[in-house]
């Protein structure tokens, strides 16, 4: 068995072909693709996180929302830029979406993506300390929000409180219990994977990967999921962690399919991303028997155990139901995952 969702980076744009031409038709939007993909059966709904674009942005907001209209489907992000979080407050909003949903936040982080706008993060008031990458800010950004999300006590509380307080130190509210064990990180090296192994995350390994070896990217996906579960072991954690993998791939079914898709002779590309040279994964666009066969040779989705399918948000809620639909039955089944 898999565990299959889906992954929207939350696109919009005022063109006229695009069924998202505002931020509202993208977040309205979003919740009905979430319910729709509850009723199908799927077993994830997952938001990408952008800042300066037209994209999705502050994810809780929207968590919180698909958490009220949907009663079983997981909640997530993949991922949330922790250079701009402040992680205290990160730790309210993401109790209360929690709460909401009855359980099941499911929250990727990361230390993000090249960025629309120069240092953006300084925007939000947050500053490298001296010696420190922005990257190193974004991790400590989230040692702190996992350290605030075991619940304990550490503010000293005012002797003439407003309210009355329980005994002891008090810690932020609302606490929602079992959050901590659903946090993930996005790790595109090797090293960032066993780094979050040996914070007790869960990893969320995307469609590019820093370029370590120079095998098929699918191939180096593998062995970093593999060098991750060999780190969370020798870690000591007492539980089993949980690995995504993110993928485009589309069954191609009907003749709106063949329109958008059926051209698609994608193969991995190598190329510069922040001055780090990565390897891009392929789309897969096939007949439903010919992706199968694809499929089965993708090291990295046998490794995980869950598998996010990025859709075309932009081209409306009935087409990507469709598209979610078309692999839970056509594709998931011949292969085992359901």
């Amino acid at each position: 068995m898999k565990s299959i969702g889906f992954l929207s980076f939350g696109h919009w744009s005022p063109s006229a072909r695009s069924a998202t031409r505002s931020a509202a038709d993208v977040l309205l939007q979003s919740i009905d693709l979430a319910v729709a993909a509850e009723e199908l059966g799927a077993d994830g709904a997952y938001f990408r996180v952008h800042h300066f674009a037209r994209q999705l942005a502050s994810p809780f907001p929207l968590l919180a929302a698909v958490g009220a209209r949907t009663r079983r489907i997981e909640i997530g992000t993949g991922v949330i830029d922790m250079r701009y979080e402040n992680p205290h407050y990160m730790v309210e909003d993401a109790g209360s979406a929690d709460l909401i949903s009855g359980g099941r936040l499911q929250l990727g982080l990361s230390r993000g993506s090249p960025e629309q706008v120069i240092d953006g993060w300084r925007h939000f008031g947050h500053l490298p300390r001296p010696g420190e990458s922005d990257a190193d800010m974004g991790r400590r950004h989230t040692e702190t929000f996992l350290d605030l999300l075991r619940g304990e006590g550490f503010a000293e509380p005012n002797p003439r409180p407003m309210f009355p307080n329980p005994p002891g130190l008090l810690r932020l509210e609302p606490h929602s219990d079992g959050l901590r064990e659903r946090i993930w990180w996005g790790s595109a090296s090797d090293a960032t994977a066993v780094w979050a192994a040996q914070q007790g995350m869960n990893l969320q390994s995307s469609t590019l990967k820093a370029d370590e070896t120079g095998e098929p990217f699918h191939v180096q996906q593998a062995r970093q999921i593999r060098a991750y579960r060999a780190a969370f072991e020798a870690a000591g954690h007492q539980r089993r962690p949980r690995v995504s993998v993110s993928r485009s791939i589309f069954a191609i079914v009907n003749d709106l399919d063949r329109a958008y898709f059926g051209g698609d002779t994608s193969h991995d590309q190598v190329g510069v991303i922040d001055n780090m040279r990565a390897v891009f994964g392929r789309s897969y666009a096939a007949e439903p028997d010919r992706l199968v066969d694809e499929l089965r040779r993708d090291e990295a989705i046998r490794e995980a155990d869950t598998l996010l399918l990025t859709v075309p948000n932009q081209l409306g809620v009935a087409y990507n139901t469709h598209v979610i639909e078309a692999i839970l039955t056509h594709v998931a089944p011949a292969l085992g995952w359901r």
